[in-house]
């Protein structure tokens, strides 16, 4: 009987035990959550997966140099598993603004990815003087008819800087002839890649001997393409509830001078943080409009934030 009762005993105990590797290794919920912050860290290596492609333009993974390069984003991109969460968190916000954009003027829509690479989708300023989400240049923001001054800069206005950036990708397609290379033109110049082309009498992209960001940069866009459409196999866990989501707003047309956007924003229910924070193109607490040019400002809706 005695040996019986042990016995029970170990087998009751081998299914503990394998009740709580289970629960270790399922996916997160509210009940687990916390408990799962808790884990065991581990780092393998990746499967590169053979069918990876830009736009519809697949990679040429048989090559070894390519298979290489593609490895070490897909690397490099997972095991930043902060910067990698972030994106995942963003994306769940401002996706929903840019896919339809990209979609009704006939850009694929991995294009999206170029967004994350070129400022973590954020108001990224950089050394060069590019400046928003697209990180479009002051001339290539004049030229296509973004208003760029002390007092208003369009480039940091998403609807509109991603129109911008769809027109330049649709002339760099329209001259070289694909959409990897467009890709790379936006950052490289279109002038630049044609240049790249022509002196080393190739015709593709992956054919090309390049400066390392713009050598890095398709293999960048896939790899967080293939990591933001698949966070379960990369090992990214989290719930719908911690992604970030737009707070709705609504529109308030403005046609005339705003001489304290403090003051603006105190009478539209928000303080000139809120206000800054949804309308990040307003670039100083007043609005000049000498020329009565009508601009839409977004105020969010009641029960959003705690203004005291």
């Amino acid at each position: 009987m005695k040996t019986i009762q042990k016995l029970l005993a170990f087998v009751g105990l081998l299914s503990l035990c394998a009740l709580f590797v289970y629960a270790i290794q399922e996916a997160p919920t509210d009940e687990n959550f916390e408990k799962k912050l808790i884990n065991d860290y581990n780092v393998y290596a990746l499967q590169v997966p053979s069918n990876l492609n830009f736009a519809g333009e697949p990679m040429p993974l048989k090559d070894p140099d390519i298979f290489e390069r593609m490895d070490k984003e897909l690397l490099v991109n997972t095991y930043w598993q902060s910067n990698g969460l972030l994106m995942f968190k963003r994306a769940n916000k401002y996706f929903p603004i840019i896919e339809p954009i990209l979609a009704k003027n006939g850009i694929p829509d991995d294009f999206k990815y170029l967004a994350v690479i070129e400022s973590g989708l954020t108001n990224a300023v950089s050394p060069a003087g590019a400046r928003g989400v697209w990180q479009i240049m002051p001339a290539t923001a004049k030229e296509n008819g973004l208003e760029v001054n002390e007092n208003i800069d369009e480039r940091y206005h998403l609807e509109k800087s991603t129109e911008v950036a769809c027109k330049y990708l649709l002339k760099s397609k329209e001259d070289l002839g694909s959409w990897t290379l467009a890709a790379a033109a936006y950052n490289a110049g279109n002038a630049g890649i044609s240049r790249y082309l022509r002196e080393q009498n190739v015709k593709n992209y992956y054919d090309l001997l390049l400066g390392e960001e713009t050598g890095r940069y398709i293999f960048r866009i896939v790899a967080l393409k293939e990591i933001l459409s698949n966070p379960a196999k990369y090992g990214f866990n989290f719930r719908e509830k911690d992604l970030y989501n737009n707070v709705p707003t609504r529109k308030v047309t403005v046609n005339t001078e705003v001489t304290d956007f403090t003051k603006f924003a105190e009478a539209n229910g928000i303080n000139y943080k809120i206000l800054k924070i949804h309308n990040p193109w307003l670039r100083e607490p007043k609005l000049n409009n000498k020329s009565g040019k009508s601009y839409v400002i977004e105020i969010p809706e009641k029960g959003y934030y705690n203004v005291q």
